[in-house]
């Protein structure tokens, strides 16, 4: 595990602060877990943005196609 020296405003500081509490893990904890939901997003849209690079229009029109002729249910007609 590394150390990390992180200048703040003070009003973050203190909302992380009362987060934290409220959540009843230390501040450490709090940010770990904020920072790695960032990166976790961060990499998941890269990953998409990589996978739709390689998508072709006829294999969706080919899944699409599949879809069965129905009406839709009561709700979801739009």
């Amino acid at each position: 595990m590394s150390a990390l020296s992180l200048r703040l405003p003070n009003s973050i500081h203190q909302h992380i602060r009362e987060i934290a509490k409220n959540e009843g893990v230390s501040i450490n904890q709090f940010v770990s877990s904020a920072v790695s939901e960032k990166i976790s997003a961060i990499m998941t849209e890269n990953y998409l943005k990589s996978r739709a690079k390689r998508a072709k229009k006829s294999d969706l029109k080919k899944i699409l196609d599949n879809v069965s002729k129905r009406k839709p249910i009561l709700g979801d007609e739009m």
